[in-house]
């Protein structure tokens, strides 16, 4: 199975407390560490939307074997180094 990174952009309510997600970038990362480096001038190309903070976090996207799967999203902290 193939995998890449993506950008998940999330506004946040009260503090980092009530996050929800609001917009991902379509920027597809080979790695974890390219993606992290990525993620300050992503949280500033969507700095307008309406929340009092945002935070951008990579999550890891697996593709299945066959051409018609649907990409899966590992939500972080679920892959263990």
């Amino acid at each position: 199975m193939a995998s890449y990174f993506i950008i998940a952009i999330f506004g946040c309510a009260d503090g980092s407390a009530a996050c929800t997600p609001v917009a991902t970038v379509p920027t597809h990362y080979a790695s974890e560490a390219a993606c992290s480096a990525a993620t300050g001038d992503a949280l500033i190309a969507n700095s307008d939307m309406d929340f009092p903070s945002l935070s951008a976090e990579c999550r890891q996207v697996v593709r299945g074997a066959a051409s018609n799967d649907q990409p899966l999203v590992i939500p972080a902290g679920a892959v263990r180094s």
